[in-house]
């Protein structure tokens, strides 16, 4: 069976050149260290050219605006702008731009749900029928919201369904973490500021939603452990082994240094 558009690689990754500029228009920013400028919800980055390109992509991190380089829409973007709405952008159509700009933040969730479910069916060994069904079916099920209108998306419990699989998502990381004879430390949503990691025994570690800011992991073996979510913003990761680790996305690496 062919691979379907939505669960392609190219469909879960950020296509600027088919978007509006929505990442740079329809979240708020303050500043901070990730934005040099506090930037209102629904308006324009002062740097959002006419073409919907970034003015100062290039000078992204000099210029102040390192979050911008580590943001992925997870496909989001061009889903919304070119499927949700059909190619017109918000500059040309005003009145549909707060719909737009609320859709999106609906869209941005499911994707980057997608891309969860999409790695936790590649996991090898494959994981055990029960859990694989209940896997395709929320694949399939967000699949189906993401090809919704917007009246549909802006109605959606987004909390609740995001809950519903992570839960799951969940199961599958705590399975496969386990893989190898035992699971390691459960340090979920850990406040792990700058530490010194170097001597901890992480793998199979369950760091879900861990924050690592500034932490040193040189060195250190991530088998197996779990990283949904996990914050690794300037996370010193030099030598670390990180070919077994699972749900790391690129763009927490790209925060990574």
């Amino acid at each position: 069976m062919s691979e379907s558009p939505q669960t392609s690689p190219a469909a879960l990754r950020a296509d600027c050149s088919r978007c509006f500029g929505l990442c740079c228009v329809a979240p708020a920013f303050s500043a901070s260290a990730d934005f040099a400028a506090d930037k209102p919800a629904g308006q324009p980055c002062a740097n959002l050219r006419p073409d919907f390109r970034c003015g100062i992509h290039a000078q992204l991190r000099d210029r102040g605006y390192p979050g911008c380089t580590v943001f992925d829409c997870f496909g989001a973007g061009q889903r919304v702008a070119q499927e949700t709405f059909g190619g017109r952008d918000w500059r040309d159509a005003p009145r549909s731009a707060p719909r737009m700009f609320a859709t999106f933040a609906v869209m941005r969730p499911l994707h980057e749900l997608l891309w969860y479910l999409t790695e936790a069916r590649a996991l090898r060994p494959p994981l055990p029928p029960p859990l694989r069904d209940e896997l395709a079916a929320a694949l399939a099920e967000t699949e189906r919201l993401t090809r919704a209108d917007p009246e549909t998306l802006l109605a959606l419990d987004l909390d609740g369904y995001r809950a519903r699989v992570n839960a799951l998502l969940s199961r599958a990381g705590d399975l496969a973490r386990a893989r190898g004879g035992r699971a390691g430390v459960d340090r979920r949503g850990a406040q792990l500021f700058g530490a010194d990691l170097r001597r901890v025994d992480l793998r199979g570690a369950n760091l879900r939603g861990a924050l690592l800011i500034g932490a040193d992991l040189r060195g250190v073996d991530l088998g197996r452990a779990d990283l949904t979510g996990a914050d690794l913003r300037g996370t010193d990761l030099r030598g670390a082994d990180l070919s077994g680790s699972l749900f790391l996305h690129q763009s927490q690496l790209d925060a990574a240094r």
